[in-house]
């Protein structure tokens, strides 16, 4: 990618560019229409078609008054009456409840279940499907049996709310709320079936009809829209290309130059990420703690820290405060590691796994408040490089293989609207990968050869849900711990999986001591060989070949080689406990921990 983000932005992403999205739903239709001669006349008889009708079949001879209900009900839910009523109230929500309407949201609503509507329509006057030769509950429509149009309904609407909890809102309930409208769809196809009035593969036909049209109305509407509005403008709506300076109160005291009173704190927001509502959040809690003077930068693509390098040098620095994900904290922490300056945390991108592994509140605005109420603590950062990679810090994980094609090939429209989620699909096309062949010299040490999927090297060890990868890993250790990740065949990614698993629920494991073999480069094998873990203060990597390569979630060029060591307690963080304190507040041997850490007070 070349070129500023806003230019991208307009030549590729704008809304005339969004509307040609809309050729789509002919291709929709014509999709949906060829399904369906296929279904009704070149499949219709042969396998598995002729075994399709057993299942409303047995329906029916099993029915009972509270199957009859539930269905009932979640036909009502998905009929015509239902959907308009529900997509009327939830478009009028959002336009009238929010402090601004939002009418890009709405539209997305009402034209997803608008063009599902339109084009099941349009399928069933080419199509002619006679419904299941069972009797059927409900008063049988004059359409065809093929698509389902309370399945293909139940999608654009239901579907359509779950996208919009996933893009729109934060926090984890957002997850199980989605979760729970995602859940309705096929609810719906069970009912249809079990009312005699579809076959399963028209319930097929509707959850594809509904899925198609979220996918083109979300590209009309959805995509793209953040960034179109984010390259445009700071949290202050003045044009980007650099810091931007908070404007003094009203009635407060300024210096001689004009800037306000108070302590400065310079704020690195990813403009996406980070939208206005919480950027308010922000300069408002930083205000009430005595950061009055805020100088805000955004990044770019070009510029992951935005201007803070520059910030930071300039001087007169109390507090850098980064509001985005991974990839802005490892921008921020490399700059301002060994500086003394402290770096608070506003943990709101895709993975966020140093707030999680620093037992930091899931919401932003409330892991920025417990931080600055609490104190300074020093935490290790590793140090990275290798041919074609110039030498860079991560605090969280960098690493080669399965794991770094997995975040390069990552969706980034996925990664904005599902979040981690995304990465679960791009590994899914990943899982058959090569094996790599590399050798791993711990410390000055011998070679040791091995064959791996995958190599992760990590300061800290616990991914999203709670998933102990690295075990061993804690962030004021002062040693990087390492995982050659090889399952082979499916007895081996069963074991793989059945032991990272179990993992999500043990209690940590001890850091490694001086005396521990595993810290002294002694390898742990587990899982049937599927892991191995290894211990060190310096790693260095190489590979038969090149390999995709990530950095704290940014993925990097490929190479052959990858050489990583620790600076122990370089980065200052500004948090609500010490490191682990949650977890392990007497865990023996954790109290030489404090030769890496620094409590300050503030108030």
């Amino acid at each position: 990618m070349t070129g500023n983000k806003g230019s991208m932005t307009t030549e590729n992403g704008g809304p005339a560019r969004r509307l040609r999205h809309v050729w789509l739903v002919a291709a929709q239709a014509t999709l949906m229409i060829l399904l369906g001669f296929f279904v009704t006349r070149v499949a219709d008889g042969h396998w598995p078609l002729t075994l399709e009708d057993r299942l409303p079949r047995a329906f029916a001879e099993h029915r009972s008054p509270l199957g009859n209900g539930l269905s009932a009900g979640l036909s009502l839910m998905a009929s015509t009456e239902g959907i308009v009523g529900v997509t009327l109230v939830c478009v009028a929500a959002l336009l009238v409840l929010p402090r601004a309407p939002r009418w890009t949201e709405a539209g997305f609503l009402g034209a997803s279940v608008a063009v599902q509507s339109a084009v099941f329509l349009l399928v069933t006057i080419f199509v002619e499907r006679p419904r299941p030769d069972v009797p059927q509950l409900d008063g049988a429509p004059p359409t065809s049996s093929f698509p389902s149009g309370h399945v293909g309904a139940s999608v654009a609407l239901y579907g359509g709310l779950a996208t919009l909890v996933l893009s729109r809102t934060r926090g984890p309930w957002r997850y199980l709320t989605a979760g729970v409208l995602l859940l309705v769809p096929p609810a719906v196809g069970l009912s249809r079936v079990y009312r005699g009035m579809h076959h399963p593969s028209d319930v097929a036909g509707g959850l594809l009809n509904g899925g198609a049209t979220l996918l083109v109305m979300g590209l009309v509407f959805l995509y793209g829209r953040d960034r179109d509005s984010a390259s445009e403008r700071t949290p202050y709506g003045v044009p980007r290309g650099g810091a931007e300076e908070v404007p003094a109160q009203p009635g407060r005291l300024a210096r001689p130059d004009g800037r306000p009173t108070g302590r400065r704190v310079v704020v690195v927001r990813h403009p996406h990420n980070c939208p206005d509502e919480l950027a308010a959040q922000v300069r408002t809690r930083l205000g009430r703690h005595g950061f009055t003077d805020q100088r805000w930068t955004s990044t770019t693509v070009e510029r992951p820290g935005g201007g803070l390098a520059e910030e930071c040098a300039a001087g007169d620095v109390d507090l850098v405060v980064a509001c985005g994900g991974d990839g802005t904290v490892r921008a921020c922490a490399d700059v301002v590691a060994g500086t003394g300056i402290p770096l608070a945390l506003v943990p709101c991108g895709t993975g966020n796994l140093l707030a999680r592994n620093l037992d930091l509140p899931a919401d932003p605005a409330t892991a920025l408040e417990e931080a600055l109420d609490g104190g300074d603590f020093g935490i290790d950062v590793g140090r990275v490089e290798g041919d074609g990679l110039p030498p860079t810090r991560f605090a969280v994980m960098t690493g080669a293989g399965f794991d770094a094609a997995m975040v390069r090939d990552a969706s980034p429209a996925l990664k904005a609207r599902l979040g981690w989620v995304a990465y679960t699909l791009s590994a899914a096309r990943h899982l058959r990968d090569p094996r790599m062949r590399l050798n791993i010299r711990l410390d000055g040490g011998r070679r040791i050869r091995r064959r791996a999927r995958m190599v992760v090297i990590g300061n800290v060890g616990t991914l999203q849900g709670g998933l102990e990868l690295l075990p061993r890993a804690r962030p004021d250790s002062g040693r990087l711990e390492i995982v050659l990740f090889d399952p082979r065949g499916a007895a081996g990614w069963l074991a793989a999986a059945t032991h990272l698993a179990a993992r999500v629920v043990r209690r940590p494991a001890p850091a490694p001591t001086p005396g521990d073999p595993d810290g002294a480069n002694g390898a742990d094998v587990v899982a049937g060989g599927s892991l191995e873990y290894f211990s060190a203060t310096r790693i260095e990597v190489r590979f038969a070949r090149a390999q995709a390569r990530e950095v704290d979630g940014d993925s990097m060029s490929e190479g052959a080689l990858l050489t990583a060591g620790i600076e122990p307690g370089a980065l200052r963080m500004r948090l609500p406990r010490a490191p682990g304190a949650a977890e392990l507040p007497h865990a023996p041997g954790h109290g030489s921990q404090t030769q890496h850490t620094q409590h300050t007070a503030h108030h």
